[in-house]
């Protein structure tokens, strides 16, 4: 089954939180198994973790505690789903290596999905955004060369917003 959502790509925290979206009324991705199962496959986790609903439930927290982080700066909540896994450190024929060591692999996308917000936040905090359209609930990482992007999608959103304007001094 394809992804259905309207936006993909993200880094694994915002891709998480772009489980649910707004098409004709609320979307949510993960309200099953199968939902869970592609997206997995979709975040290039599907070989490392188990679409069942102990991952499910795992992962609906990580997406509550992640995006409580980023709207409103919360730090007990993914702090909760960062306690589950660490860090390993390891030296490999191709040298060093940091590979995510969690010990219940039910909680391994979740926290994977939850560090992964970790180094953005470390790294471009002021980059990751949520789409400027009002009825739009989906996040992106801002890439652009001056900081300036506001829509997830200009096609989408971008569009719409220059099709109501374009409407209203027409009105």
């Amino acid at each position: 089954m394809r992804d259905p959502r309207p936006h993909v790509g993200e880094p694994l925290a915002l891709d998480l939180l772009n489980t649910q979206w707004v098409d004709d009324g609320p979307r949510d991705l993960l309200t099953d198994v199968a939902g869970l199962r592609i997206w997995l496959t979709s975040a290039g986790l599907s070989g490392r973790a188990t679409a069942d609903t102990r991952t499910l439930e795992a992962l609906l927290t990580a997406r509550t505690a992640i995006l409580d982080a980023v709207r409103h700066g919360g730090q007990d909540a993914l702090n909760e789903v960062l306690d589950h896994g660490r860090i390993r450190r390891r030296l490999t024929d191709d040298g060093p290596v940091d590979l995510p060591d969690v010990a219940d692999p039910a909680w391994l996308p979740a926290w994977v999905a939850a560090d992964n917000l970790l180094h953005l936040l470390a790294t471009a905090p002021d980059r990751i955004r949520q789409c400027a359209h009002p009825d739009c609930v989906l996040y992106f990482l801002d890439t652009s060369k001056n900081a300036t992007r506001r829509w997830h999608s200009m096609a989408i959103c971008g569009n719409r917003a220059k099709a109501a304007r374009h409407y209203a001094r027409r009105s």
